[in-house]
């Protein structure tokens, strides 16, 4: 899943009817989804969280900006939060499945368009900022919209895309990539604001991207440390949790647990997870399911209230719940075997690939636990983490794979009885078709990477387990020959001979030194089986 969140702020938050039509811009493009429109009256000012694939977000940001910029003038504009445009800011959030400098592409690209199609200058921040004066959103926004004709004739302040014209009913937009803040409240057991607001400070004073204040909530009964994570890669939810713990302990004071403000990116609950399974001595790459429900439960997320993960974390929230994925067992072997072309053996080859995952986890779990010393633990750490990556990618494959086939046709049923029609066809076809070859080939590189952990685990890993490593090496097997023909069979309708023949080399090499691998750590595990036996004894042997 390729996932870019969205959290545009509009200098309108009293009138339901813009308000709505915003919203609508954004929901009516195919593969965006509208998670939240949250007006302030005060504030005169809506914030809309809204999430999808990076093309669909790019389309709905241009169709919300263009319906802001149709719908509200700045002219009679007055609220309490500093603004400077009808749309006053644009952030692009990576989620899942994209880096920051894909969202920085993003940030471009929207504001050529904007600055283009629409005439309002526009300003890049943040990641995405062309020069480093320009970083901080507050520099940028500086003077406001009362201020902008004076700024714009300033030519230190020229827009980065469109004329340095004052647009008068629009104003400007600042459109940038950050990474995702979460909001987190930990709760004290007390209703006294003053020692939460001393141990925000101390926070603060650590230098962490962190920004925390003090307060109470009546309703709760509570005192919380409330905060803003800004960066999760230098501080995560449980990084900040350990140390309101600290800080609270050398006041005499107790954590109860805590509370996530809105939605929160899977992999800071699976950070969390392994954290705390790591301090319990257990292996972190234990299913992602195991690590939320430990996160929730250390982290207290249930003290004042519910956590649902399923409506919480976005990438959940956002699963179809028709997906091949969502089926049983008994459900999915069905589907398989009946006249339905899909699932067909390319979302069989993922599953196979995730099922070597899950062992490989398994394995490098139990010899974690029961065999590892300090100085193995790392590897075998390191180990079950990639193979829960490889499991968590494969399963996701096996929609991928049925996606990318209906791809293909939906193509082929494309109109061809006029010439436009044809060439749009067969450039459709040979798109789906280069698609359909993309997803199996991605699946044998995940195969192949999931191999250096099982050589690993056939030379180290418990004993008990063999059986397991051989199973594992022997469905990563499986899984690459049946993936490697899904890839050959796609190539004959990509068009592009040259990349198809390019496609066909690589993945060729990746099928013999996957079979060649494979077979080595299944034979290195059979031997060990045998020699438990002990040695065998002919007839007459005493």
């Amino acid at each position: 899943m390729r996932l870019v969140e969205c959290v545009p702020n509009f200098s309108e938050g009293r009138d339901r009817a813009v308000i709505d039509a915003i919203a609508a811009a954004i929901a009516g493009v195919d593969g965006a989804t509208l998670l939240d429109v949250d007006p302030g009256a005060g504030a005169n000012r809506t914030v809309v969280t809204f999430v999808g694939a990076p093309e669909s977000v790019l389309e709905a940001g241009f169709r919300a900006i263009r319906t802001a910029a149709q719908r509200i003038d700045m002219r009679r504009h007055h609220g309490e939060h500093p603004r400077m445009g009808a749309t006053d800011v644009f952030p692009f959030v990576p989620v899942t499945g994209v880096t920051m400098d894909d969202c920085v592409q993003l940030a471009r690209e929207l504001g050529r368009r904007v600055a283009a199609e629409l005439g309002i200058p526009v300003y890049l921040y943040e990641a995405a900022a062309a020069k480093p004066e320009r970083r901080s959103l507050a520099g940028v926004r500086a003077g406001e919209y009362e201020g902008l004709r004076a700024k714009l004739a300033d030519a230190a302040w020229a827009p980065d895309f469109g004329k340095p014209v004052f647009n008068e009913r629009s104003g400007a937009t600042a459109i940038g990539a950050r990474k995702f803040l979460v909001a987190y409240n930990v709760n004290l057991n007390t209703t006294a604001r003053k020692p939460a607001t001393r141990i925000a400070r101390q926070i603060r004073e650590q230098g962490r991207p962190i920004r925390a204040i003090g307060w109470t909530i009546p309703e709760y009964r509570r005192a919380q440390v409330s905060m803003n994570l800004m960066d999760l890669d230098e501080a995560g939810i449980h990084h900040a949790f350990d140390e309101v713990v600290r800080l609270a302990d050398a006041a005499g004071l107790r954590v109860t647990g805590s509370e996530i403000v809105g939605l929160v990116p899977e992999e800071a609950l699976l950070a969390a997870g392994r954290h705390y399974l790591q301090r319990q001595g257990k292996s972190p790459g234990a299913p992602a399911d195991e690590l939320i429900e430990n996160a929730v439960q250390t982290l207290g997320l249930r003290d004042v209230g519910t956590f649902d993960a399923d409506q919480r974390i976005i990438e959940r929230r956002l699963l179809r719940k028709e997906r091949l994925t969502a089926l049983t067992v008994e459900q999915w072997l069905t589907r398989l075997g009946s006249s339905s072309p899909t699932p067909g053996g390319g979302s069989a080859a993922a599953l196979a690939a995730a099922c070597a995952g899950s062992l490989a986890a398994m394995v490098a779990g139990i010899t974690y636990e029961r065999l590892g010393g300090e100085a193995s633990r790392e590897e075998l750490g390191a180990v079950a983490l990639r193979a829960q990556a490889v499991q968590r990618a494969a399963r996701a494959g096996i929609d991928a794979d049925a996606a990318a086939y209906d791809g293909v046709v939906a193509a082929l049923r494309l109109p061809k009885g006029s010439a436009e029609e044809q060439q749009a066809r067969e450039q459709a076809m040979s798109a789906a078709s280069r698609q359909a070859a993309q997803v199996p080939f991605e699946l044998l590189r995940g195969v192949e990477s999931l191999l250096d952990g099982l050589e690993t685990l056939a030379r180290r890993g418990h004993p008990a387990c063999a059986s397991d490593v051989v199973g594992a090496a022997t469905l990563a097997a499986s899984a690459a020959e049946t993936a490697y023909a899904n890839v050959i069979a796609n190539l004959p309708s990509a068009g592009d001979r040259r990349w198809a023949a390019r496609m066909a080399v690589r993945a060729e090499a990746l099928r013999r030194r996957i079979d060649g691998r494979a077979a080595a750590i299944a034979s290195r595990s059979r031997r060990a089986l045998t020699s438990a036996l002990g040695p065998r004894r002919g007839k007459g042997t005493k």
